[in-house]
């Protein structure tokens, strides 16, 4: 039974993490995303500080959460 549960576990992390890389590469190609990003390049030749548009956000969240998921479905078990 616990080996099934860590599976359901691994599942809703990839699930979710791949909903979110969705998101971010939706918000990348929208208007919004391309005017973030050119507003974010205008700033940064204004003041040289290193910014990201938002859907960065998603990308790396959602990477993370599909690497975490795997992890948990490979883990083995500890006796």
């Amino acid at each position: 039974m616990l080996g099934g549960m860590k599976l359901l576990v691994a599942a809703v992390l990839i699930t979710a993490g791949a909903f979110l890389i969705y998101c971010g590469h939706r918000r990348a190609d929208s208007i919004a995303g391309i005017a973030e990003k050119a507003g974010k390049d205008v700033a940064d030749v204004f003041d040289g500080r290193i910014r990201h548009p938002n859907y960065v956000v998603y990308y790396v969240g959602g990477g993370a959460l599909v690497v975490v998921g795997a992890l948990v479905a490979l883990r083995g078990r500890k006796a």
